[in-house]
């Protein structure tokens, strides 16, 4: 049986096109919290079938990945389930708007799947909250570059997708989902974008980011951690706190919405 919890604290994850299995071993050693093996955007049609088999080949072997799927209603989709029949599989699912395109993939795949719905279209932002409700489903993921072109607005103006991804954060917190994973920073030889983009995408509400190069994944584990005085104060809180009921510290109340934020950072410290 897959454990949800990995995914569900992940904070990065590497997509790594499917046809180039010489990458595999290196994503895995990246550090990042989670690989996706690619049979989508990233590989030609030609090369569907090739990249297929080294996915199946690399899981048989015992590795661990997320893999992406290509859409429901490609002609690709159901070769793709088809390689994955047999042991428990976490699946990315693109173009996910429909809660019973969700729950038919997963019934598909062997019992204990898990399904991450990458949300990519204005459709799929509507359903966000009933995507989330599906059994199975860990938490989303957001496509903001194919959502930027249904909509016709520039893909790095954060305020054309504000609402977009304040509607993901709000969809995964009212179904009691891991909060959501933000999508890629194109530029891959700016560190700094890379930086922003995840600061950004934190302070909305986000907890991870997809990563297309390996250079992205200690920039967004950096930060994603908290800082000292951010630690600090948190532990002052649960320190204060554990005399129980409603105390102040510093001027603030501290009640129960404060100790929760307060353990949120502590947890999100804890991970490596």
């Amino acid at each position: 049986m897959l454990d949800p919890q990995p995914l569900s604290a992940a904070r990065t994850f590497l997509f790594v096109p499917a046809d180039r299995p010489e990458c595999f071993a290196k994503a895995a050693r990246s550090g990042a919290d989670a690989v996706v093996l690619d049979l989508e955007d990233t590989v030609a049609p030609e090369a569907k079938g090739v990249a297929r088999a080294n996915v199946s080949a690399w899981l048989h072997e015992g590795h661990d990945a997320v893999v992406r799927v290509n859409a429901v209603g490609s002609p690709w989709y159901e070769d793709d389930l088809n390689a994955l029949v047999g042991a428990p599989q976490a699946v990315m699912l693109p173009k996910a708007q429909e809660a019973c395109e969700v729950s038919g993939t997963l019934d598909r795949l062997a019992a204990a799947s898990l399904v991450i719905p990458l949300v990519e279209t204005a459709a799929g932002v509507i359903a966000a909250r009933t995507l989330c409700a599906v059994p199975g489903v860990v938490r989303l993921a957001f496509g903001h570059l194919d959502l930027a072109a249904e909509l016709g607005v520039d893909p790095t103006s954060r305020q054309a997708l504000l609402h977009a991804r304040s509607a993901l954060v709000l969809a995964a917190a009212a179904a009691s989902r891991a909060a959501p994973v933000d999508g890629v920073t194109t530029d891959v030889r700016d560190p700094a974008a890379v930086a922003d983009d995840a600061r950004h995408c934190l302070e909305l509400g986000f907890t991870g980011k997809l990563c297309i190069h390996p250079g992205q994944v200690a920039i967004v584990h950096q930060v994603m951690a908290p800082s000292e005085a951010e630690l600090a104060w948190a532990h002052q809180i649960m320190a204060v706190a554990s005399t129980g009921g409603v105390t102040s510290h510093a001027g603030q109340m501290i009640d129960r919405p404060v100790m929760l934020r307060a353990q949120a950072l502590i947890d999100r410290a804890g991970r490596p």
